[in-house]
């Protein structure tokens, strides 16, 4: 007797499930159904920012720990320093900034606008303890980069207990 042959299998010649699932293939309908009828729609971003501020806006963002810091790199194409603001309240930095459009042209008749304009607005929870004096934030060609020291570790202090008089 030859083992496969106890395996269903369904059309495509996969596994098939043992659960029935009656709304499963419902589902997975509805999914394609409205991924087909959003597809090419600029998204709205969950969350923050704020509503209205499209994906195509923010900022791609790398966060990467070492030893002895946290380094916050954020593709800013076309942005200045006067731009963007780096903040930091509450163990929280947030890093804010505006695309703005150059000069507004009426008697062109676009056919493709591919450039996005608008406002960001990205957060990062810090580790407590993290002195906000010592960070340090550059932008470079459309590129900025947050250094953030990492706080010493805490010390266990040992409390030694007395009798009461």
């Amino acid at each position: 007797m030859n083992v496969r042959s106890l395996i269903p299998v369904g059309r495509d010649r996969g596994l098939t499930s043992r659960e029935y699932m009656p709304f499963a293939a419902l589902h997975r309908e509805m999914e394609r159904l409205f991924e087909d009828f959003t597809r090419g729609w600029p998204t709205l971003t969950r969350g923050w920012p704020a509503m209205g501020t499209t994906a195509e806006t923010m900022p791609s963002m790398d966060v990467v720990e070492t030893e002895r810091e946290i380094e916050v790199t954020a593709e800013l194409p076309g942005l200045t320093e006067k731009d963007v603001k780096v903040n930091v309240a509450d163990n929280v930095l947030t890093i804010s900034g505006e695309k703005k459009a150059e000069k507004e042209e009426k008697d062109k008749n676009y056919r493709v606008f591919e450039r996005s304009y608008g406002s960001f607005l990205r957060t990062l929870e810090l580790p407590d303890g993290v002195n906000p004096d010592n960070i340090k934030a550059t932008l470079t060609n459309g590129v900025l980069k947050v250094t953030v020291p990492k706080p010493a570790p805490a010390q266990a202090k040992k409390v030694e207990v007395k009798a009461a008089a």
